[in-house]
């Protein structure tokens, strides 16, 4: 293990491909295991930087360093979960362990923690690498999830919470997005864990529809949490409770740079409230603009962003509003992008004309219109750059407009 180590350590920067045609000149070396911890350690480097930082750890299958959490979600999972047990010494069992990343910030929380992994492969390293972080209140199993199998899983482990991120890729690899085609099913596996313990979270694909997910799921659903970070919407997390019948809400949460540092920015909405509200239109298009941010995007959030910051909203269609109070523009930074309105004219070929000589360089954005975003930009005859960015936009009242900003 210790030669393997060190040279993983020596060869970081090394070209993966060129290892493994000149493996024979390292036949001590299982070259296959090296590259996987190589490669999965470049992957972690920024994502979860504390097990980057540490050489001893290892990593034999690079696809779970992809799948896995990042330190900021996995911090934003393990906090869920504490508020969820709703005690000081609460246990959770989580059943599809993977790499391991979710378990060990949950450990940071919970008082034990339940790792299961059916590989033997990751559940071999993460025994390894609980160890090397010092993970003691981590208990280890190595069984498959199915459907009359989680109480022998457990054998004796009672958890408050019952986590599972269902594996999202079908035979040859393929990408899958429905419930049942995930692997373990927590359809079928549901009435079976609570019957074991009160709640459980389950981690989702960031593409997957939240109306079809919760209604598949059923009435125990109690919050649907969107969690984005880096400007990408990165888990879908849904907390179902054996004793609630109540409707779900949804948690539309921006983790800023620095989170946990920072707090994270959150929206809280039933869907009941954005289906019968109504954001005002934006009569004038003059301030700020604000541009929601991935969460409240997914989130589908259109009426309710207008309604509870005040804002008007350009466009039905169209989901860019305006404000011009400042200190509401500050404060919705941390829920997307804001800029300052620099002009606003018909979208006309006077128009296009007088941003592109204006804006040499300029990022460029349609919505809403008769045309692109690429087909905009080659009318404007811009190139991408500088701290302009030009909007094509629908607006109920004033029609198709062309906005120049510069975000704040």
């Amino acid at each position: 293990m210790d030669k393997l180590l060190d040279f993983i350590s020596e060869h970081l920067s090394d070209d993966t491909t060129r290892l493994i045609l000149d493996k024979s000149k390292w036949p001590e070396i299982d070259m296959e295991t090296a590259v996987n911890c190589i490669e999965s350690r470049r992957k972690l480097k920024g994502k979860v930087q504390e097990w980057y930082d540490e050489p001893r750890l290892i990593f034999p299958l690079k696809l779970s360093a992809e799948q896995c959490s990042s330190s900021s979600t996995g911090i934003y999972k393990a906090q869920l979960a504490a508020r969820i047990a709703g005690k000081p010494d609460w246990k959770l069992a989580d059943l599809t362990g993977g790499l391991g990343v979710d378990s060990w910030f949950f450990a940071k929380e919970a008082s034990k923690v339940l790792y299961n992994e059916m590989q033997t492969s990751l559940y071999n390293a993460a025994s390894h690498n609980f160890n090397i972080l010092g993970s003691g209140n981590i208990l280890l199993r190595n069984r498959i999830a199915e459907k009359g199998s989680i109480s022998d899983l457990l054998d004796g482990f009672c958890p408050d919470i019952i986590y599972m991120d269902p594996a999202r890729r079908g035979e040859g690899g393929k990408k899958v997005f429905l419930i049942e085609e995930c692997s373990p099913d927590i359809l079928t596996l549901k009435d079976e864990i609570f019957a074991i313990c009160r709640h459980i979270l389950v981690k989702l694909s960031p593409m997957a529809d939240i109306s079809m997910v919760c209604d598949r799921l059923g009435e125990r659903c109690r919050e649907v949490h969107i969690v984005s970070s880096d400007g990408e919407c990165k888990e879908l997390l849904i907390w179902m409770d054996r004793e609630w019948t109540g409707g779900f809400c949804i948690k539309a949460a921006e983790l800023p740079a620095g989170y946990p540092g920072k707090e994270a920015a959150v929206l809280t909405f039933t869907p009941e409230e954005e289906k019968t509200g109504c954001a005002e239109p934006a009569e004038e298009i003059a301030g700020y603009m604000f541009e929601p941010g991935k969460s409240l995007t997914k989130a589908g959030a259109f009426n309710i962003t207008g309604i509870r910051f005040g804002l008007g909203k350009i466009g039905r269609s169209t989901h860019y509003y305006i404000t011009s109070d400042p200190d509401k523009a500050e404060q919705l930074k941390d829920f997307g992008k804001v800029f300052k309105i620099l002009s606003c004219s018909p979208l006309d070929k006077r128009s296009i004309k007088e941003a592109g000589k204006a804006h040499p360089k300029a990022e460029v954005t349609a919505r809403n219109i008769p045309m692109t975003s690429d087909a905009l930009r080659k009318k404007i005859g811009c190139s991408s750059g500088g701290d302009v960015h030009i909007f094509g936009l629908r607006s109920d009242i004033s029609g198709n407009l062309i906005i120049t900003g510069r975000r704040i």
